[in-house]
């Protein structure tokens, strides 16, 4: 169990001897002083103290005075302070107190019932933003050790890209093919992607480098962005793709909306069974948000994966022609979703398709 540190200040050594007997259990580690200059002291020594139990009547700088201090610095101002008082604590000290920076007022003589449970309380709070805060250091490591990840593929992508492009483009000017309408087509196409998915590459080294902060907003025209997507995820002949006009102009960064797109749009391609396959992709204006939409006409998702599904590493039964699951996918998209402040659901039942919603804020 994690020790809770509490910093206990009052100019009478036996007032502190009895608050520490109050408060004293197995995990907590106390830390006294006997002035406001000692208590200062204290605090900037020790940067693991929870909570600062304070005395407001004391010789020299009192407890308003410290506290004031404590929350005028960065490095203290989030240390929960409780003030222990003789004074009554009659409207106007409460005020002031309060505006100095306490959390709290316990009332000498101490009631040990009621003192014990406020402590219980703050040290909870505490133990609480520790592990939130060490959740958040957690997450910044992966998602860095992700983002380089990332730059290493990607990278490594563009070296065969670039081959690629060199020799379609070689065939593109090859006068044996041209007279050969349908093969010159095909390399055409071919050609016309190789080029998009090496500047998407180039996007995504772009991304991998800059923090979220450095990633630049653009202005992103949503029908040219699905257009773009559903051109590069070359769908069958049996599927029919509908972009249901119209759609916003957002200020956005186009390459995480253009991932959640891709990956809803690439899912409704390949899990759907249907002879003649729907894919329909369209946009609702709300207040503050776009509600997207990713609709299909395939199997659906029965009722007991709906959860899981965006969950990391988790697989449901459905099966897609020749392509295989890693249950990553709808995670991440939901996470970009998030980030944005809004959220990624679906309406489906088994056999009657699925439509994903997204919300991307304006």
């Amino acid at each position: 169990m994690q020790n809770f540190t509490i910093l206990l200040v009052d100019d009478r050594e036996e007032n502190i001897i009895a608050l520490q007997e109050i408060l004293e259990t197995e995990n907590r580690k106390f830390i006294t002083a006997t002035s406001g200059n000692e208590a200062l002291r204290q605090v900037l020594k020790n940067e693991d103290i929870g909570l600062i139990m304070l005395d407001v009547q004391m010789p020299g700088m009192d407890g308003f005075e410290v506290a004031k201090f404590l929350k005028s610095n960065p490095k203290t101002r989030d240390i929960s302070i409780v003030f222990v008082t003789a004074i009554n604590t009659d409207e106007q000290n409460v005020l002031k107190g309060f505006q100095e920076g306490a959390v709290d007022y316990l009332q000498k003589p101490l009631d040990i019932s009621i003192t014990k449970a406020k402590v219980k309380v703050f040290e909870q709070l505490y133990l609480y933003q520790q592990k939130l805060k060490q959740s958040v250091s957690e997450a910044a490591y992966i998602n860095k050790q992700l983002e380089q990840f990332v730059y290493i593929v990607s990278h490594d992508l563009k070296s065969p890209l670039a081959a690629i492009i060199t020799i379609l483009s070689l065939l593109e000017k090859d006068e044996r093919l041209v007279k050969q309408s349908d093969l010159y087509n095909n390399i055409e196409m071919l050609s016309q992607s190789a080029n998009h998915l090496s500047d998407m590459i180039t996007a995504i080294l772009d991304y991998s480098r800059k923090s979220v902060k450095e990633q630049q907003v653009e202005e992103v025209d949503v029908y040219e962005l699905v257009l773009q997507v559903t051109y590069l995820l070359f769908p069958p002949h049996n599927i029919h793709i509908d972009i249901v006009a119209p759609m916003p102009v957002v200020q956005t960064r186009k390459l995480k909306l253009m991932q959640v797109f891709q990956n809803l749009i690439s899912n409704a391609i390949k899990y759907n069974d249907k002879e003649k396959g729907i894919v329909e992709i369209g946009c609702r204006e709300l207040e503050e948000y776009y509600e997207f939409y990713v609709k299909d006409n395939g199997p659906g998702i029965a009722q007991k994966d709906q959860e899981r599904i965006f969950y990391l590493f988790e697989v449901t039964q459905n099966k897609a022609r020749n392509e295989t699951s890693t249950g990553i996918g709808l995670n991440i998209m939901k996470m970009l979703v998030e980030e944005q402040g809004g959220k990624l659901w679906v309406d489906t039942s088994t056999d009657n398709g699925s439509c994903f919603y997204f919300q991307w804020r304006k």
